[in-house]
């Protein structure tokens, strides 16, 4: 395989597991019922499938067709629909103005893109549209428990109000925090948690 990630969805197990992220679960109230939620880096479903079982109309999209595969069948274990889009986040059309809701866990990108997608995001959520964001900071390089070992690839609570400027950010901050999602995010672990609205 070609694609890294098809080798690492390529084991039997859901390797990140098959439960949502924590802070997901925690900021899902604020998503409009029965909302139109986009999950960017969807990976193997958990949090698509997660957000369909409380009723949302979920789109997962991923560069993985393999991870793709293990989320439409997770969603057909829990009796739910998602629609997967096979596409790398590059040339993904988010469209405007067209999700109640932007689901980002643990998606890293290198900045130049991490910015574009940011600013795609803020222009596709409709109005009162949310984004819940969680990703690894710098000092997760020490714990070595999960994401990326590239510091550029990292995000700050400084860097996400400066992408999400346009929205009315409701939270946004750093912590260190217990996670515990499959074998490959597992320990104490430094993120940084967002959540910012479209007003206008």
């Amino acid at each position: 395989m070609s694609n890294p990630w098809d080798e690492r969805y390529s084991a039997a197990e859901y390797v990140y597991g098959t439960e949502p992220n924590d802070y997901l679960r925690e900021q899902m109230h604020r998503i409009a019922p029965g909302g139109r939620v986009l999950c960017i880096a969807d990976g193997e479903g958990r949090n698509g499938v997660y957000l369909a079982e409380h009723g949302f109309d979920v789109t997962s999209v991923d560069a993985s067709r393999v991870g793709l595969d293990k989320a439409n069948a997770l969603a057909a274990a829990q009796k739910v629909s998602i629609t997967t889009v096979h596409a790398d986040l590059a040339d993904f059309d988010f469209g405007i103005a067209q999700w109640d809701a932007i689901v980002s866990i643990f998606c890293h990108l290198p900045p130049d893109l991490r910015t574009r997608i940011h600013a795609a995001i803020t222009a596709s959520l409709r109005r009162g549209g949310i984004v819940i964001l969680e990703a690894y900071t710098v000092d997760q390089l020490a714990h070595k428990t999960g994401g990326p070992p590239v510091p550029e690839l990292m995000m700050s609570e400084e860097q996400l109000r400066h992408d999400f400027t346009l929205l009315h950010v409701i939270a946004c901050d750093e912590r260190t925090r217990m996670i515990h999602e499959g074998t490959l995010h597992n320990g104490m672990s430094a993120a940084v948690q967002l959540v910012a609205q479209r007003k206008d």
